[in-house]
């Protein structure tokens, strides 16, 4: 198990023993988002433990943003029985741990094991999302929950005297605390003339997968190869699913056109080096507004509210079809002189506040 060790666990708050917070990392995108948070809570007087589940290049990305984890459990499948099993096992591996570390709050970005370890524990817990349609927010209606606040209450079932909010949307968190990496383009050995389309395949695991995803992410291919000076970064979301494109697409694979990364790259260092970013999940599409970089969606489960409204305000095209592939796709060069004053919208203020808050307020 990987586990950095912070010095902030016996910083004091109000003259007191700190109160303890706990925060789960289920999925890569949790790593960005939870590394501003961490460090303003702990800043505060908090004390912080983060455990992260060694899956998707979790561990990858923690070690490159140098977030402290303490790494439990692993994927085990797309398989509804397998996810049902693998929910018990982890939850089985993660109790020891919290009942040593003994934590005043639970936090995540959707953990279902932490949220089943907490509740059984009895640790007040809030849960954060950015997509109404997760399938077990039904169970929340006892803990707390954060969202967006441009997803309309309407489409969130629970209770609003426990439904916290937040401005903007989950990447402006993070996102204003971007530097680009000058080196980047050098280590993935891009060429200066090339264009650059960073692409994300969907997430072929998740329950909310939609086959017609994978009939866009050929079209996407076949535009691809029909495009000459393009290098493709993938971004695959599991080895599986990297062979799989392989030995689909070996000329592209073989030539050099398609490059998949030995490392885990800090995301939005690579989208803000790309031209253009395509991606069948939910994350990059929206990092990729958030730097005004140009982005397309062949993501085809339920649109969220959050996607729905970039898509209205022309920072986010969603590709429907295999048309819309050929019609809507612009594969050109944009201009990257200078990185563009990102507007901070206090979501990062707002969401440590309300964790700040509950913890205090903990028993």
């Amino acid at each position: 198990m990987n586990e950095i060790v912070s010095n902030q666990g016996m910083a004091t708050r109000n003259g007191r023993r700190p109160k303890k917070i706990w925060i789960d990392l289920e999925n890569s995108p949790h790593v960005p988002f939870f590394k501003p948070i961490v460090e303003q809570l702990e800043a505060m007087g908090f004390s912080v433990i983060i455990t992260a589940r060694d899956c998707f290049q979790v561990s990858e990305l923690a070690e490159l943003l140098q977030v402290r984890c303490k790494l439990i459990g692993r994927h085990y499948g797309k398989r509804m029985l397998a996810k049902v099993a693998g929910l018990l096992v982890r939850g089985a591996q993660l109790t020891p741990y919290v009942l040593r570390e003994r934590p005043d709050l639970a936090v995540s970005h959707g953990s279902r094991s932490m949220f089943a370890v907490a509740s059984l524990l009895r640790i007040p817990t809030v849960t954060i999302f950015d997509y109404e349609y997760v399938r077990w927010k039904g169970f929340m209606q006892d803990s707390w929950a954060m969202a967006p606040d441009v997803i309309p209450d309407a489409a969130i079932a629970i209770d609003r005297r426990r439904l916290l909010r937040y401005p903007g949307i989950k990447e402006d968190v993070y996102a204003p605390t971007f530097k680009p990496d000058p080196g980047l383009r050098t280590r993935l050995k891009i060429d200066e003339k090339d264009l650059v389309i960073t692409l994300r395949p969907p997430a072929t695991e998740a329950h909310y997968h939609n086959p017609e995803s994978d009939q866009l992410l050929d079209a996407v291919f076949n535009r691809i190869a029909s495009t000459p000076h393009t290098k493709v970064v993938l971004l695959p979301r599991t080895p599986t699913q990297e062979n799989e494109l392989r030995s689909q697409w070996p000329e592209l694979f073989g030539e050099g056109k398609v490059i998949v990364p030995e490392h885990a790259v800090d995301g939005l260092g690579l989208i803000w080096l790309s031209d253009v970013v395509i991606s069948g999940g939910g994350t990059m599409n929206r990092e990729s507004a958030a730097l005004g970089v140009p982005v397309y969606s062949i993501f085809r489960g339920k649109t969220g509210a959050v996607d729905k409204y970039l898509a209205e305000n022309g920072r986010l095209i969603m590709l429907e079809s295999q048309e819309d592939v050929r019609t809507k796709l612009q594969l050109v060069r944009r201009v990257t002189s200078k990185l563009a004053q990102i507007s901070d919208h206090g979501a990062l203020r707002s969401v440590v506040g309300h964790i700040a808050k509950l913890a205090d307020g903990a028993a």
